[in-house]
């Protein structure tokens, strides 16, 4: 099975990213990841839907965004219309995840949510039917170039047997310190998607990274 490679923008220079998007685009990558951040939930800011917007004319890429906001059910339909192709949201954010995962069920695109390292997997039990895909935050949200938190490969692996008891077809997406050293133990733990942000941007050789770990 493929490896998803999703390369955040996050970590690219924002002066030029018409030209960052190209890069990752000839990389091979899967997705981009967009990290929307508000300045409340997390503590910095990003993206909002203009900005967005105007980087859908630039790639017909997936945009994997990634609400790290309060009330994200405010926000939906907006992220939905400036291009996202995915929307995850933190379990941590709102108070009912179900609803707001059929929402964006109901506007034609994948839905996920997403968990910080101290959330557990039972605050997802009885929606992940609904989920396209579950997002383990591995660092501690609101900023790159962090280093991976070892013991969530464990949440990795507990998910993985949670989607298989369930008969899903649920994918594992992990955020936060990947790079080629600890890429492979991720993937042999469970996860089908990878974001990488300074690993990616930071590489000499952008397609020989994705390759390798799209083939783990």
């Amino acid at each position: 099975m493929t490896t998803y490679v999703a390369p955040s923008i996050l970590s690219a220079d924002f002066s030029k990213m018409a030209e960052e998007l190209k890069v990752i685009e000839n990389s091979n990558a899967d997705w981009i990841h967009i990290d929307v951040m508000d300045g409340h939930f997390v503590p910095n800011l990003t993206f909002g839907p203009p900005i967005i917007k105007s980087f859908r004319p630039h790639s017909k890429m997936v945009f994997d965004v990634h609400l790290m906001i309060e009330q994200p059910e405010r926000w939906l339909e907006e992220y939905k219309k400036a291009g996202a192709d995915r929307i995850t949201f933190h379990i941590e954010a709102c108070n009912h995840s179900h609803r707001y995962l059929a929402s964006i069920k109901e506007m034609g695109i994948a839905s996920g949510i997403t968990l910080n390292p101290q959330t557990p997997l039972c605050a997802i039990e009885n929606v992940i039917e609904e989920c396209d895909q579950v997002l383990i935050m591995t660092v501690n949200p609101g900023f790159g170039g962090q280093k991976l938190i070892e013991p969530i490969i464990d949440k990795i692996r507990s998910l993985k047997a949670m989607i298989k008891e369930k008969k899903l077809r649920t994918l594992i997406q992990v955020d936060g310190g990947i790079n080629a050293d600890n890429a492979k133990k991720v993937v042999e733990a469970g996860a089908d998607i990878l974001v990488m942000g300074s690993a990616f941007f930071n590489s000499t050789d952008k397609k020989s990274l994705v390759s390798t770990i799209q083939a783990l």
